[in-house]
């Protein structure tokens, strides 16, 4: 029986994973919301993902170095996962802790990263951070494997606090100084080469003869601070509450302004924000608390279709809708390429700051890419997903009328919201075809093509870039 409204979820799990078919909607909607939101937060209670399946298929991502392949098993992990918050959590720390496949070519070194976020990733801010500043990626990608107690290196004393955890305009260039002071010795002991041996990851080493034991004054305390107590005194300031909640909320919520403007520009809802960066401050920094706090939440709720999608959640949310790729198929490197082409590169962000959200993930270029992306997959008529939805329109009667078709399109494509400009468009289409009719062998294999068409067409319009 259906407890939940069907749209609701599906936006939930759009939001809080990488969108769902109407079968998996319907299994969870049998549930309260609250209940799924407590589902969603502990993935810990769902089946184990197999990455086992996926490795004897891309053999890259065990035996080698194959940065495609290693791109390409994520997103299919993204799109059969059991614990679908896990991995969108996984994604959003790859989002806000950016680092690149250019700098260490080492494809092994990024999913050893990818792997950390996935382990930690609803945990707390202070076990988030240290596990950051111990990841040897991290430390290759902002130099802290330079910074030695006679020769500082100031690159990640300054972005822990300005791109992962405050933001500009929250500390001093002292603060910067002496935050490098306490990390350094923090490094990574040099691994085996890959050839011939394959792959030996490199793991995180402290080395006590480097680190500065002088006494540092950071944040207006004043202490013979290491790393860890950086981070504690990072976690506790009110910038970091509210830093971290906007972060979230342009993830999960709405797009915010680019985050460069942050320090000079409020949030879109700074009601939404303080709400969060409360619960934030008042847990410790406990980021599954703040999220049950942001799921359950009106402006949530009522936030339906107010973001763009990112290339990840437009190629994904694509498959997942087909239904196709449940089982690893050659093709698989396609679809990281995919996101690639339409800006997106998992593993491989632009800059330290990352990727730019919300409009700047489309422009003409980009739209092509996404708009024949979507017709090619939701066209495949063969597929398991489609196939459903067809299914699912054949039931609602031998004669179907041009309005009850693209309705019905439009729901099982993700209870999808359109302007009137959009719907009477669609319905036009409609008309011209003269709806559905199933009366025969004849009957059936046209309204097929018309259902195509019609899905095709849904796909093709502005509004399905929002999620």
């Amino acid at each position: 029986m259906i407890a939940t409204d069907l749209a609701l979820v599906s936006h939930l799990l759009r939001r809080a994973g990488f969108g769902a078919n109407r079968k998996e909607v319907e299994v969870y909607a049998e549930k309260e919301y609250e209940v799924i939101v407590e589902d969603l937060l502990s993935p810990d209670l769902s089946p184990q993902y197999d990455s086992d399946l996926i490795s004897r298929h891309l053999m890259g991502t065990v035996t080698s170095d194959s940065f495609a392949q290693v791109q390409a098993a994520w997103i299919y992990r993204m799109i059969n996962t059991p614990r679908p918050l896990e991995e969108r959590m996984t994604l959003f720390w790859h989002h806000l802790f950016a680092t690149g496949y250019t700098k260490s070519e080492s494809a092994m070194v990024c999913a050893q990263q990818i792997d950390m976020f996935r382990s930690i990733c609803l945990s707390d801010m202070k076990t988030i951070l240290v596990a950051l500043s111990k990841d040897p990626n991290m430390i290759f990608w902002l130099d802290n494997s330079e910074n030695h107690k006679d020769s500082p290196n100031e690159n990640y004393g300054r972005e822990i606090m300005e791109l992962f955890s405050m933001g500009v305009g929250n500390y001093t260039e002292q603060d910067i100084k002496n935050a490098s002071r306490a990390f350094t010795g923090w490094t990574f002991a040099q691994n085996i080469p890959l050839y011939p041996f394959g792959c030996y990851p490199p793991e995180f080493e402290f080395r006590e003869d480097d680190h500065d034991y002088g006494e540092k004054t950071f944040l207006g305390q004043v202490g013979n601070f290491d790393g860890y107590d950086i981070v504690d005194i990072i976690v506790n300031q009110p910038a970091t509450a509210k830093f971290i909640s906007r972060h979230l909320y342009n993830f999960f919520v709405a797009d915010e302004p680019q985050v460069p403007a942050w320090s000079i520009q409020e949030p879109e809802d700074p009601a939404a924000v303080a709400a969060l960066s409360k619960k934030f401050t008042d847990t410790g920094g406990n980021i599954r608390e703040v999220l049950r706090v942001l799921f359950n939440s009106d402006f949530f709720k009522n936030s339906r279709f107010k973001k763009i999608k990112s290339p990840v959640d437009f190629v994904v949310g694509t498959v997942k809708i087909a239904g196709t790729h449940t089982v690893p198929q050659p093709d698989l490197v396609n679809l990281a390429a995919a996101t690639s082409l339409m800006g997106q590169t998992l593993m491989d962000p632009p800059t330290v700051e990352s990727w730019h959200t919300g409009a700047e993930w489309v422009d003409s270029g980009t739209l092509t890419d996404r708009v024949n992306f979507a017709v090619e997959h939701i066209g495949d008529i063969n597929s398991i997903g489609i196939q459903d939805i067809v299914h699912r329109i054949k039931t609602m009667g031998t004669k179907v009328s041009p309005e009850d078709f693209v309705n019905r399109c439009l729901d099982l494509l993700g209870n999808m919201e359109v302007d009137s400009k959009t719907h009477q468009g669609l319905l036009e289409f409609a008309n011209s075809v003269g709806g559905l009719q199933f009366r025969n062998a004849e009957e059936n294999q046209q309204s097929l093509q018309k259902i195509r068409q019609m899905l095709q067409l849904a796909v093709s319009c502005p509004e399905y870039q929002f999620t």
